[in-house]
């Protein structure tokens, strides 16, 4: 999924439109697409990302292409940072899985210097909207119990709008991100979408060849057909951002 990632990361810090030379925290950086999209758009003094998982945050520093990032393993919801210690702070496609989502946030805040600008952007997951929607929607109309998203119903606008507005922030916005990504086949699509060990590709492997092979025939409708077999679609996202209070 790192394609649909970078898409929607770029579109993301274009509508957060931040200050240069700012110190910034990544909270959730994964395997760090995020953190170098900041580093190369955002002319920052330095970014820290920092994520639970030892496995990703060992791969982000493999990959790091900046000197003036680092990476940290450690929760969101407990951020070994002190007090008033960055300028932007940003949870790309992440925020939905924190299972305390107002103590992220609260700790977030805390980090944040007043004035700092907060950002998050998560996938519509309740809308099935992200990138494995059609293939999730296409399932659902065969009868396929397809496993649920954690934290689904916290990808809303109105459940961000919710969680920020109970914090000590100001001047909330928000808005909808819709991207494009282009496959150069259905293979292409499909080998996409049921890599790796997860719940939603037990399923598939579990299924008949004949309940397979009807499930890539339907999925194909849910795609836009381009010249010469290619394919895309859109995903959209929710954004939110705002400001801690001085």
């Amino acid at each position: 999924m790192g394609r649909w990632s970078a898409r929607i990361g770029e579109a993301f810090l274009a509508w957060l439109r931040p200050p240069r030379g700012a110190h910034w925290l990544e909270a959730g950086c994964g395997t760090g697409i995020f953190t170098t999209l900041i580093a190369r758009m955002c002319a920052p003094e330095k970014v820290v990302g920092i994520d639970p998982a030892r496995s990703l945050v060992a791969h982000a520093r493999r990959r790091a292409e900046a000197t003036n990032t680092e990476f940290w393993v450690g929760d969101v919801q407990e951020l070994p940072f002190g007090d008033a210690t960055f300028d932007v702070l940003a949870a790309s496609l992440v925020l939905n899985f924190v299972p305390d989502r107002g103590r992220a946030l609260s700790e977030i805040c805390r980090v944040a210097r007043p004035g700092g600008l907060i950002g998050a952007c998560v996938w519509d997951f309740a809308a099935e909207r992200s990138p494995s929607g059609p293939l999730r929607r296409t399932m659902k109309r065969i009868g396929i119990d397809v496993p649920p998203i954690p934290g689904a119903g916290a990808s809303r606008l109105a459940a961000l709008t919710a969680l920020f507005e109970g914090g000590a922030l100001t001047d909330v916005a928000t808005t909808t991100i819709d991207v494009d990504v282009s496959f150069d086949n259905f293979d292409d699509f499909w080998n996409s979408q049921t890599r790796g060990n997860t719940p939603i590709t037990n399923v598939i492997a579990a299924m008949p060849t004949n309940d397979q092979d009807d499930l890539r025939t339907m999925l194909r409708s849910e795609l836009q057909h381009l010249p010469g077999g290619a394919m895309k679609y859109s995903a959209r996202a929710n954004a939110i951002k705002a400001r801690r209070a001085s």
